[in-house]
């Protein structure tokens, strides 16, 4: 139940041409501090209920817990979050062992777009794609909880 993920920029829309699956993905935040983010999501059509804890240090790892939940469930909950919904495309995408999940954001966070992987130790090693770019896995601006506070449109450029 800890999850290793490591956060990038994406530099280029070549992602794309090497996706094998993406969906559309709509979330919102019953509860967005860091301690105990907890987060209702639709992708494509299903739910998902997710608790999240505070990372540990170096920002790598923390606490998930993740579980499905009907549609008509996450519908309603959605309509209970906290201000500032998150609208993206997911983009899975496979690169030697691994498979980078590429958010492409719409909405307030329109314009950015960032690729995560999970891993199974924070010291494991990992292909990188041409079109990865800066790691942003330590800056909580990048955090979807974050965004949905201070989305990527108001930040100074």
């Amino acid at each position: 139940m800890v999850e290793i993920e490591r956060k990038f920029l994406v530099k280029s829309d070549d992602f794309k041409e090497q996706a094998f699956t993406q969906n559309k993905i709509a979330q919102g935040y019953l509860s967005s501090i860091p301690e105990r983010t907890v987060r209702v999501r639709i992708k494509g059509t299903r739910g998902f209920l997710t608790i999240k804890g505070i990372g540990h240090q170096g920002g790598m790892s923390r606490f998930e817990w993740e579980n499905e939940i009907p549609l008509e469930e996450a519908q309603e909950l959605l309509k209970l979050c906290e201000k500032g919904k998150i609208e993206k495309t997911r983009f899975e995408i496979k690169s030697g062992n691994h498979v980078f999940e590429v958010d492409e954001f719409y909405g307030e966070n329109d314009g950015l777009i960032m690729a995560e992987i999970e891993l199974k130790s924070e010291t494991e090693t990992f292909e990188r794609p041409d079109w990865l770019g800066e790691e942003v896995t330590n800056d909580e601006r990048y955090y979807n909880a974050y965004l949905s506070k201070k989305p990527f449109k108001d930040w100074e450029k």
